[in-house]
């Protein structure tokens, strides 16, 4: 019975979920790889649940980077330490024009651990960025890769030992993994969709194909934001974000950061039947900053769940222009 529900709940989660997507859009959509003109590497961890034995842990480790030598005025790539007028400053939107033509390039690895069944994901992502007008960029982006899905049977009690489901099955597998998107951006604005797991792929833990019932489905993932300029010193960033997985219901995460100088913030979320969230960080400098989201479950899972606890740490690398936090993801 426990591993029936361990295989249910891989079927209905499928991918891991993220209170701080919005900071790390690259997880969702590959059409986001060398939107900003720095090297971005990120670091999070979610233990989703706390308190319920089994649940959903979620580690992951993300780089992208642009390539291009017209990119505001130089490739990021090779970007010195420090120097020239910042193109992307606070207040750009006044004065923004859309980047020149570049290519994006990034890797994602996503380890996602949920009782018994351990799923890692390592994918390259590429994206091709272009003007559609004066201050409008259009980005296509794909990203291809593998999953390893393995099975630790040592963590499952079986009442009967020699159980058909696992016995002499296949515990370990890798299976290929592809995605696309597509990012229309401007200096206050951005609007994304992509697909992941395009390719579905059954998953077996048994040689026996009568209990070869679980597989990977492909999911759509809606996003989008503004940027709302209340003062000279507050920024309100309000985003959403919508995943239709089939068969499960359509869900939908709603956001709002408060934003002071760009120097710290603060936000709260709320997931359509599932939980509430506060988020909080602070740009330390042009070189890290950090994020914290604490989730509130709403739904019947809060009798055994003391909630959600998820940190983002990011590294600026290259940063020419000293920016303290991302101009084009918010």
């Amino acid at each position: 019975m426990l591993f029936v529900s361990c295989v249910q709940l891989a079927r209905a989660q499928q991918k891991p979920q993220y209170t701080q997507y919005v900071f790390n859009n690259l997880l969702l959509n590959p059409a986001v790889s060398g939107i900003e003109n720095y090297t971005d590497l990120k670091a999070g961890y979610r233990s989703q649940w706390s308190g319920l034995q089994g649940a959903p842990v979620t580690s992951y480790l993300t780089v992208t980077t642009p390539i291009g030598d017209k990119f505001l005025q130089g490739d990021a790539t090779a970007f010195p330490g420090s120097g020239g007028d910042n193109p992307s400053s606070r207040l750009y939107t006044q004065t923004y024009m859309a980047a020149e033509p570049h290519h994006g390039v990034g890797l994602m690895i996503v380890s996602d651990v949920a009782g018994p069944i351990t799923q890692t994901n390592i994918d390259a992502t590429y994206a091709y960025h272009l003007g559609l007008a004066a201050n409008v960029n259009l980005a296509v982006g794909v990203q291809a890769g593998a999953s390893h899905i393995s099975l630790n049977t040592s963590q499952i009690t079986l009442e009967n030992p020699f159980d058909p489901a696992i016995t002499n099955g296949i515990n370990s597998q890798w299976k290929p993994d592809v995605g696309a998107g597509i990012w229309l951006y401007a200096s206050d604005y951005y609007f994304g969709a992509s697909v992941q797991q395009l390719l579905p792929q059954n998953l077996y833990f048994s040689t026996n194909n009568a209990y070869n019932q679980s597989k990977t489905v492909p999911q759509y993932f809606i996003t989008g934001g503004v940027k709302l300029f209340l003062n000279d010193d507050l920024t309100l960033l309000p985003t959403f974000l919508i995943k239709v997985i089939n068969p499960t219901p359509l869900t939908y995460d709603i956001n709002t950061k408060l934003s002071f100088k760009d120097k710290f913030w603060i936000g709260a979320s709320y997931r359509r039947d599932d939980s509430i969230g506060l988020l909080a960080g602070i740009n330390i400098s042009s070189f890290i900053n950090v994020g914290y989201s604490y989730d509130i479950t709403t739904s019947a899972l809060n009798t055994v769940s003391s909630g959600t606890h998820e940190i983002v740490i990011s590294l600026l690398l290259n940063n020419r222009y000293k920016v303290t936090c991302p101009q084009h993801t918010f």
